[in-house]
């Protein structure tokens, strides 16, 4: 798994490569964290443009961040996710908390 955040013009972009599942989950879930509590921003987007596969783990480290961020009425878009990580997003309902953007 390959994780890069960049914030610039007031959106934060996590980009995530390879597969989000139980074995780095973790990892990502406190990288997100540690950049969200040193930066402003007023959007923030999830790029799974280069995720395969994603858990229901998964799932929930995009649930938590939701909480988190909903507090800070920071709203959360979900960018190029495809094939089996579209499914499951669709599936779990999450499009109707995080808005699915192109």
């Amino acid at each position: 798994m390959r994780l890069q955040i960049t914030n610039s013009s007031d959106c934060a972009v996590a980009k995530l490569d390879g597969e989000l599942d139980e074995g780095c989950v973790r990892e990502v879930r406190e990288k997100i964290d540690g950049f969200i509590a040193v930066n402003d921003f007023s959007r923030f987007v999830f790029d799974f443009s280069g995720l395969s596969f994603m858990d229901s783990t998964g799932i929930g480290m995009l649930l938590g961040r939701y909480k988190q961020l909903k507090q800070r009425n920071v709203p959360i878009y979900i960018s190029n996710a495809r094939g089996h990580v579209d499914f499951i997003l669709s599936t779990a309902g999450i499009y109707t908390i995080m808005k699915k953007i192109s």
